[in-house]
């Protein structure tokens, strides 16, 4: 460790900030443990409660009332600070666990999961808020740089030990096994909020028609999630109609000029779509291409992904030690290396493609996202007052959301129309290409666009 590394870290870990610094990061552990394992451990929950044909739903509800619950949550940051929401959150958190661990039916795996992602919602904005008010922007860095380690040891433990419990116990331990954890972070947290800073009541925008647009945000990413999972008949028309819902609500969730790239903090919220959308929708069909074109094990399928996720955190880790290398800049190589992996990947579709070659040019990818992931956070709360800290920290986590939503499920629709029933080569080439080309875009887009005009 180098001795500017040891004085940020010594920063972050001094008697003034442990507390915070303890508790942003094992809040986000736990959501990252859960995120990690219900995907495991759902085909065989759905098939044990008989809703084979609701399969996708559970995702959908989770993902519907994070986008609320993130919208609410920066709305009441701004208005009362932080610290309700952390208390409330953890709690909304926990109730969707112990509903969807006892749950007898779908209907109550579903409640549990809206619970769910109603309390990760609520938690992961009042974190932003948190590091906004505790850190000093020097700091900033190294605070994303360790959220982005928190995510390691889930990762890489997270699905196999929710397979263990699936085969070998049961997928209920899925939930239940982090309510007491949830619950013991939850009394080490409430100590630590009475250190925050007081809130200080000042002039915060009306931001008129914000409840409104919350649930059409929710409403509309569901159906357009939905759609493109499974896109026949009404189906589509469905995913029209929550475009048509989703669309007039960015318009109010978002920053005036996000969606046209205006320089400074549009762009950056704009680049955090773009980043989480081109990557997690290559990363959701590499599994498909390993083990359908090159015969790969599902266990080895999961390796490309694995090493992402350490090269993800190792890159978050560099940025942190480099204030002398402007976040603009950071983001744009992030991009860069985004492209070069995805644009790496394409060729391994074909059967003549060196399958061996995906983990290494998707730890590249994986590298690019935590350059510009935790840059992209720095550059939002450097760009942000008291009054609209909590919405511009809903706004880059709504950009977040429906980037990755919307180009996963793009990607969905390319396979089911154009993969043949073998391989899904001929699908995966151009729509990974597209990503690539999209990656290049977030290059050109950002780097000095990303500093407000003087």
């Amino acid at each position: 460790m180098t001795t500017t590394e040891s004085a940020e870290q010594s920063r972050l870990w001094s008697p003034d900030r442990r507390g915070p610094t303890a508790g942003i990061i094992l809040l986000v552990t736990l959501l990252a443990f859960e995120a990690m394992g219900v995907s495991t451990a759902m085909p065989r929950m759905v098939s044990d409660l008989r809703g084979d044909e609701l399969y996708a739903w559970p995702f959908v509800a989770f993902l519907a009332a994070s986008v609320v619950a993130t919208v609410l949550s920066g709305r009441f940051c701004d208005l009362r600070g932080p610290k309700p929401v952390l208390l409330a959150g953890p709690l909304v958190f926990l109730a969707g666990l112990l509903v969807a661990g006892f749950a007898q039916e779908m209907g109550s795996l579903l409640a549990g999961r809206v619970l769910q992602g109603f309390g990760a919602g609520m938690q992961i904005v009042a974190i932003y808020v948190v590091i906004g008010l505790v850190y000093p922007e020097r700091d900033r860095p190294a605070v994303f740089g360790a959220l982005a380690a928190a995510w390691v040891v889930p990762s890489l433990v997270g699905p196999a030990l929710a397979g263990f419990f699936t085969e070998h116990l049961t997928w209920r331990l899925v939930f239940l096994a982090l309510a007491p954890l949830v619950l013991i972070g939850f009394l080490l947290l409430v100590p630590v909020l009475r250190t925050l800073p007081v809130h200080v009541d000042g002039v915060v925008p009306a931001r008129r028609g914000l409840l409104l647009a919350a649930v059409g945000g929710g409403v509309g990413v569901s159906a357009l999630s939905w759609a493109a999972q499974h896109p026949r008949g009404l189906n589509l028309v469905l995913g029209v109609v929550g475009l048509v819902v989703l669309v007039p609500s960015l318009r109010i969730l978002l920053p005036r000029g996000t969606l046209t790239a205006r320089r400074g903090l549009p762009v950056v919220v704009l680049a955090r779509g773009m980043l989480a959308g081109s990557f997690f929708a290559t990363e959701a069909f590499i599994p498909l291409t390993l083990t359908s074109v090159h015969g790969y094990s599902p266990l080895q399928a999961g390796i490309p992904l694995t090493l992402s996720a350490l090269g993800w955190s190792s890159a978050s880790m560099w940025q942190s030690r480099r204030s002398d290398i402007p976040r603009g800049t950071l983001v744009r190589w992030g991009f860069v290396l985004n492209a070069t992996g995805i644009a790496g990947v394409t060729l391994i579709a074909p059967e003549w493609g060196p399958a061996w070659a995906t983990a290494p040019l998707w730890a590249i990818a994986g590298a690019g996202m935590g350059l510009a992931m935790s840059s992209v956070s720095v550059l939002v709360l450097a760009a942000s007052t008291d009054a609209d800290r909590g919405f511009n920290s809903s706004a880059v986590q709504i950009s977040d959301m429906l980037g990755s939503a919307f180009l996963v499920g793009l990607g969905g629709v390319v396979v089911t129309t154009f993969a043949s029933t073998a391989a899904p080569t001929a699908a995966i080439i151009p729509f990974d290409l597209a990503m690539a080309a999209l990656a290049v875009l977030g290059a050109f887009l950002t780097g000095p666009r990303t500093k407000p005009t003087a």
